[in-house]
């Protein structure tokens, strides 16, 4: 068992090195200072050693801390009152429900998985049973500090919070040796990279139930979950005990990883089919313009069902939300001061909102797959001033696609504002509007930006750009860090303008200068 963890653990860590040595050379700063045998360098090898060993720390206690924070006690950030220890042990409850099913590692297909068991022709049984066994264990250590921090914090008692890690392994326990007794009677393998209607229609009821009952204080009382924590133990004791009699590991495993290859291409086929299919066949669609205008105008005309009825949609629940709020404080005025309070000093909550609502990736993609992946074969299509220019009107249609939620929004909050009991300053009103408006135009063109200065896709529109994954998580870093920030609409709205404003010019000059050399295929 030692000597199957020591291996696995060497070829999941080899298999991670590699990959993040080739996204180091895919940066262009470090391109061409690292040398071309950069697999062979000792210390570029323990520096990735060193960030593997960074992300395992990461996965086992930030990802959980996040968990915690956003999943089990988010609704606590917006409604304080609903802060309790019933309410922190219904939810996370329900939500591990959710994880012992969504979440696993026994039927997951993998590459490591694959190299190991197939190639290397290790023993099944043995090493999924020492991955499976590592993987419990760390959701154990993970869970440990932090159910006792947020617990404790909401006076949920000391032995139940220590008991609550092990419940969690306990259900996971469970449901995966559940999957294996139906695999022993029916031959049906359970495959967590293709599943069905069913666990995602549960995962559903499961939230609804987490969640909706918060709302009118109808939570489990303490008694009872604490009760169904308890039962989770002998549960998991149950399935281990199947688990460890399971003789068909071997079977199981080449099932789930006979297709993982084509599963990954099927994948890829059906996200371009999918593209295809909303692109529009009328033939008759023209457009009376000239040049880039006129491929512009045609793209737009063709894909209309991917850019504008999503947007269309959004807007509308946007406004619904908006309804909302309004009528609740119509029924509930005592609520108005809290969301006048909100109104004024939350602003930065919505750079988050706008950076999830935004279409600038579904805008870049369908783009490539479907106009620039023929085009960028051309050299007159790469040449400075084309690209500025293409830029430019591509700018201006997203920009255009972007701007009806946040029209929306920022009128919706204008109006919150003023029925919730106003502003002493009238510009107040002005500045929400147009600085939820700039927000929108800043993703519109960031996200074009990136597009054509890190251009990530390969002709056959597989995604090979490490730097272009980084950019997007920073991007999703710096937007969820605005979250806990708390300014005056004019303070953060007028710093908001401003840094649009100037990041559209500094992107002009970008992308002039540099997208000649950088707007290219991939290989």
């Amino acid at each position: 068992m030692l000597n199957t963890l020591r291996l696995s653990f060497s070829l999941k860590n080899t298999y991670r090195v590699n990959a993040i040595l080739h996204s180091l050379k895919q940066i262009p700063l470090l391109k061409r200072l690292l040398p071309e045998t950069l697999y062979q360098v000792r210390g570029l090898k323990v520096f990735a050693n060193v960030l593997t060993a960074l992300w395992e720390l990461i996965t086992i206690f930030l990802f959980k801390y996040l968990y915690f924070f956003i999943m089990v006690c988010g609704l606590e950030l917006i409604r304080p009152e609903l802060q309790s220890k019933e309410a922190f042990l219904h939810v996370l409850l329900l939500l591990t429900l959710i994880g012992s099913f969504m979440h696993t590692n026994m039927f997951d297909a993998t590459r490591d998985k694959y190299y190991a068991m197939i190639l290397l022709r290790m023993n099944a049984r043995e090493y999924t049973l020492v991955n499976y066994g590592y993987y419990l264990l760390k959701g154990i250590v993970g869970f440990l500090p932090w159910v006792l921090v947020f617990g404790l914090g909401r006076e949920v008692p000391l032995w139940l919070c220590l008991l609550i890690p092990f419940a969690v392994a306990g259900t996971k326990l469970a449901v995966d040796s559940y999957s294996l007794w139906d695999y022993a009677q029916t031959g049906h393998v359970r495959n967590d990279s293709k599943w069905k209607k069913w666990p995602w229609l549960l995962t559903a009821v499961l939230l609804a139930l987490a969640y909706l009952p918060l709302l009118v204080g109808a939570v489990l009382p303490l008694k009872v979950s604490a009760v169904l924590w308890v039962l989770c133990i002998p549960a998991g004791l149950l399935g281990l005990r199947q688990i460890l009699l399971f003789r068909y590991y071997r079977e199981i495993t080449q099932e789930l990883l006979a297709g993982l290859f084509t599963q990954i291409d099927a994948v890829q086929k059906a996200v371009k089919t999918a593209n295809e299919k909303v692109i529009s066949a009328d033939l008759t669609i023209t457009s009376q313009k000239n040049g880039f205008e006129f491929l512009n105008e045609l793209f737009i005309k063709r894909h209309r069902k991917i850019l504008w009825r999503s947007t269309l949609r959004i807007a509308g629940i946007c406004a619904i939300l908006c309804c909302g709020v309004l009528f609740l404080m119509a029924f509930k005025p005592e609520l108005k001061a809290d969301i006048n309070e909100m109104v004024m000093t939350w602003l930065p909550y919505f750079a988050f909102i706008m950076y999830l609502i935004n279409r600038g990736t579904g805008f870049t993609n369908a783009l490539f797959m479907n106009c620039d992946h023929s085009l960028l074969t051309y050299s007159f299509y790469k040449q400075p001033k084309f690209v500025l220019r293409l830029f430019q009107i591509r700018s201006r249609e997203i920009i255009k696609i972007n701007a009806v939620p946040a029209l929306v929004i920022g009128a919706g909050l204008s109006a919150i504002l003023y029925v919730s009991g106003g502003t002493e300053n009238p510009l107040n009103y002005v500045v929400l509007v147009c600085s939820v408006t700039a927000m929108s135009v800043f993703f519109s063109i960031h996200y074009l930006t990136v597009y054509y200065l890190l251009q990530p896709y390969t002709a056959g529109t597989e995604m090979k750009s490490g730097t272009y994954r980084i950019v997007m998580v920073l991007t999703y870093v710096g937007c969820y860090a605005l979250m806990n920030l708390r300014l005056p609409i004019l303070v953060f709205g007028v710093a908001c303008i401003a840094f649009c404003v100037l990041y559209c010019a500094v992107a002009s000059v970008l992308v002039y200068k540099y997208a000649p050399r950088t707007f290219r295929l991939r290989t």
